[in-house]
């Protein structure tokens, strides 16, 4: 089978800025090779399936999962020139397992999850993650399903809000926001995101220097309209057993909350049981100290500041 033609280097984005993070990291850990099997279970753009792609050339497959339809379509058309070795996939990335084992696809040579919201979710106003621009207040990955954090906010009590506000954004002051919040829904709906920032940014007394004060409620309102904790933990429950031995995962993280699941998870599967266990380690930790961007792909792409790099083998 020949080789796929020239296409950009993926390292430049995808034509609108979209730079997968830790590029290089990811196909030093993951280590593609010709033949080899691979699901990218959050594609996103599909700047790292085109690397994986390029470099598992000229049999190498990857199946691609992303719970955004805009996500499928974009990344379909710049992996089309790698025609049927790429399988794209509208799916969640915690249902991985049933989708390779209905593609007869397990097991595979090696998963990349690269976690949190994309850069096209953030930059297009109407998706409604991002304060910068005023949107509506939606925040949903999969925008056909599901409940929007405008519906949310409308939906749950000031002691729930103040939870998931304290939780899931790690934010100090999280009673202070959520009571505000409660109390501008009496005036009328928030159902903006310009709305919910500006409620945000009177509510905290003191602004941490070069963050935007909303940051923190945003992170926590979208981690619970998305699930994405418990999808995560879903997910690194069945992935070492898609997994062929040898065959590697690797999972970047963009805040705390993510990776203390994911590095507390993979410990388990690496060190469970031992001799004589009647449940014995799975995975091998590759990677001994979290890897993080260097400086020169922090200056390129001010995003990737926050990524951490974990990556195991199965034994």
């Amino acid at each position: 089978m020949p080789a796929p033609p020239p296409v950009a280097d993926p390292r430049h984005g995808d034509g609108a800025g979209h730079l997968p993070v830790l590029l290089d990291e990811v196909l030093t850990w993951l280590d593609p090779k010709p033949g080899g099997r691979y699901c990218d279970a959050t594609l996103g753009a599909g700047g790292h399936s085109f690397a994986v792609l390029e470099r598992s050339a000229p049999d190498g497959r990857v199946v691609g999962l992303d719970r955004d339809p805009a996500a499928i379509a974009t990344a379909g058309a710049r992996l089309q020139p790698f025609g049927d070795r790429v399988t794209l996939v509208h799916a969640r990335f915690s249902e991985a397992r049933a989708v390779l084992e209905r593609l007869g696809m397990i097991p595979v040579d090696g998963f990349l999850v690269d976690l949190g919201v994309s850069s096209p979710q953030l930059d297009r106003p109407e998706r409604g993650f991002s304060f910068r621009t005023d949107g509506p207040l939606d925040m949903r990955m999969d925008p056909t399903t599901g409940e929007t954090a405008a519906e949310l906010i409308r939906r749950v009590d000031e002691a729930e809000l103040t939870r998931i506000i304290r939780e899931q954004g790690e934010e100090r002051h999280a009673a202070r926001v959520a009571r505000a919040i409660i109390e501008a829904r009496r005036a009328g709906p928030v159902e903006t995101t310009g709305k919910l920032a500006a409620i945000v940014a009177r509510a905290i007394p003191r602004h941490e220097y070069g963050k935007n004060p909303a940051t923190r409620t945003f992170q926590a309102l979208r981690i619970s309209v998305n699930d994405e904790l418990g999808e995560l933990e879903r997910f690194l429950d069945v992935a070492a057993d898609c997994l062929r031995p040898g065959g590697r995962l690797v999972v970047i993280a963009f805040h705390s909350l993510e990776d203390r699941i994911v590095k507390r998870r993979l410990r388990e599967l690496a060190g469970r049981g031992g001799a004589g266990s009647a449940n014995p380690a799975l995975l091998r930790i590759l990677t001994k100290h979290v890897v993080v961007p260097g400086d020169a792909e922090r200056a390129r792409n001010p995003r990737a500041r926050s990524a951490r790099l974990r990556a195991v083998e199965r034994l």
